[in-house]
């Protein structure tokens, strides 16, 4: 069977001089914004330029169009993006706007004016605004109407937690956008083992909310310094591609996995010990009652 080797020297080879294991990255992520959905800029640009010559009535018609088709395919991005995060994460709130389903109906009525300034009549722009409506919908369905994993959680301390989780979202986020400027692959990959490793962290918060207070600092004052890194890290590489500074940076990662994996095995053995205690408990009052557990 055929064997992929690497080293300090392969393509995305360790620099530190430790192999790292092909593949030991898991958590890529499919960006939830496709080509479907980048088509859907299409139909603004052709009802702009087939309306130019329909007059002025119709020109204005066109124009409204177009922009009214423009904003639907920009909120159905929104929209897709919101119903990753929603998936992704265990424990989530449904989406305050419904974007998905705005972007349906602006589509509708984006096709409607759309048929008006070529020369159709209410009625036909009407039957063209929902037959688009609906294929919207059943193109790309409707957002999250319903909370996840909220029974029996205190709505007040997960509220705290979505924000520090949103917080931290967008921390990682930010250190990505600035490392693209870097154009290092080597870089991205130790980037992208990292924000898995935080996002372990995250949610071991979610699952138990009462965990935020022992690692709301990592979450928050980490992420936050490690973004301001980052982005000083790819200004000066991007214009000099100092080694001595990706050295650093790649370290200042290291150091920051083991500080995260190890706060997360905390956390996970306090639930565990807890637990514990908690069946402790229930076994001494089981048997107080005269009932006996093997």
């Amino acid at each position: 069977m055929a064997q992929r080797f690497g080293g300090k020297y392969s393509p995305g080879g360790s620099t530190d001089g430790t192999d790292r294991p092909a593949g030991s990255y898991s958590g890529a992520r499919v960006d939830p914004v496709g080509a479907r959905a980048n088509l859907m800029f299409l139909p603004a640009v052709a009802l702009l330029f087939t309306s130019l010559f329909n007059g002025a009535l119709g020109l204005a018609t066109g124009v409204a169009g177009a922009g009214i088709l423009s904003l639907g395919a920009w909120l159905l991005r929104g929209g897709l993006q919101a119903e990753a995060s929603w998936h992704a994460r265990k424990v989530a709130r449904r989406p305050a706007l419904p974007r998905k389903i705005l972007a349906a109906l602006l589509a509708g009525a984006g096709i409607g004016l759309g048929a008006v300034s070529h020369g159709s009549g209410l009625v036909a722009a009407v039957l063209f605004g929902l037959v688009v409506t609906g294929l919207h919908l059943a193109a790309f369905g409707a957002d999250p109407l319903s909370d996840k994993g909220m029974e029996g959680i205190d709505t007040f301390q997960q509220d705290r937690v979505a924000r520090v989780v949103d917080e931290a979202d967008k921390h990682l986020a930010a250190m990505r956008d600035a490392l693209l400027r870097a154009g290092d692959r080597d870089v991205m990959t130790r980037l992208e083992q990292f924000q898995e490793t935080a996002r372990r962290l995250i949610n071991t918060v979610e699952d138990d909310p009462r965990d935020l207070t022992a690692a709301r600092k990592y979450l928050g004052v980490y992420l936050m310094g490690a973004r301001d890194a980052s982005v000083k890290f790819a200004d000066i590489y991007a214009r000099s591609r100092d080694a001595e500074a990706k050295t650093d940076y790649l370290v200042l990662l290291d150091d920051l996995e083991r500080n995260f994996t190890a706060r997360n095995e905390k956390l996970l053995l306090d639930d565990h010990s807890d637990l514990t205690v908690e069946i402790e408990v229930l076994r001494d009052r089981l048997q107080r009652e005269g009932v006996r557990t093997e």
